[in-house]
């Protein structure tokens, strides 16, 4: 399985250890993922999961992404999908679904809907299990 993270100018393969991600979630508010490029997204990407990391894409390969976006004044929305090799899941993060119908843009110009934000420090517990179970299906064939 092949891991890789997107957090600004933080970008690596492999995930970094959860300690190195806490302050994304939980430093002062206005601090994004990267101080120096002030992105307002991440993603988290693990291709080939469930041993499957030897075929291709479209030939059985599972692959799995987590989105996140993090806004000031609504918190943080997280986007899970896992395809591939006959999986189509995708599920988000689930705020104040009042506010459903109303929109915030990400600075790169995506319309996201307020209802699906959630508080930072819920994030980060929902990102720490993501890093956890994606550890185990390593181990899983």
């Amino acid at each position: 399985m092949r891991k890789s993270i997107d957090l600004g100018l933080h970008d690596q393969n492999g995930w970094p250890n959860p300690k190195e991600l806490e302050h994304y979630f939980l430093g002062p508010q206005g601090y994004y993922w990267s101080g120096e490029d002030g992105s307002d997204s991440a993603a988290l990407w693990a291709k080939g999961v469930h041993g499957t990391e030897h075929l291709d894409v479209g030939k059985g390969r599972i692959d799995i992404e987590l989105l996140i976006w993090r806004n000031p004044d609504f918190g943080v929305l997280l986007i899970y999908s896992k395809w591939g090799g006959g999986v189509k899941e995708m599920c988000s993060s689930k705020g104040n679904l009042t506010h459903l119908r109303e929109r915030v843009r990400s600075k790169q110009g995506t319309l996201l809907p307020v209802g699906l934000f959630i508080p930072h420090g819920t994030a980060w517990e929902a990102v720490k299990e993501f890093h956890g179970n994606r550890r185990r299906t390593s181990n899983q064939h």
